[in-house]
Formats: structure tokens, C-alpha cells, sequence
């Protein structure tokens, strides 16, 4: 797809690294899948994805985590 941040180059696919606060917790998920642009580096995580990183981190919220470092692991 084009990059609508940029619109100059157009995405592949590759991954991020996804940092979630919510007051005092911090989730970094280090190779998430994600649609990077190939000229300016911004990063496009799917739905599916996302719902998947949400209910990850509420899971560590309930859990008391404050600070974590996490590989992302698809379904």
C-alpha cells in the first residue's frame, strides 16, 4: 500500500517493535508483523495484530507487571 504518512513509498512487509504505556506499565513487543514503508519507516500493524497486543498487555496490567520486554509470538 502507499504510505499515507509519506505518500511517497509504498510498504513491504516486515516488523516493529510496539511500546504500550497505560500509567506506570511499560510493554515493549519486540517482531511484531507489521507493513513498514520502504522510504520513511513508519509502521502499519494489522488489526488482528493489535487486538492480539491489547489483550497481551491487559493480561500484564491484571498481572501487576510494571515493566516488560516481550517477543511477539503469532497465533
Amino acid at each position: 500500500m502507499k504510505c499515507p504518512v509519506c505518500k511517497q513509498g509504498e510498504t513491504r512487509k516486515g516488523t516493529a517493535t510496539v511500546t504500550l504505556e497505560r500509567d506506570d506499565v511499560i510493554l515493549v513487543f519486540k517482531k511484531v508483523p507489521a507493513e513498514v514503508c520502504e522510504v520513511c519507516g513508519e509502521e502499519y500493524v494489522d488489526e488482528q495484530t493489535t487486538a492480539r497486543l491489547l489483550a497481551a498487555a491487559e493480561e500484564a496490567v491484571q498481572a501487576g507487571v510494571q515493566v516488560d520486554v516481550r517477543e511477539y509470538v503469532a497465533a
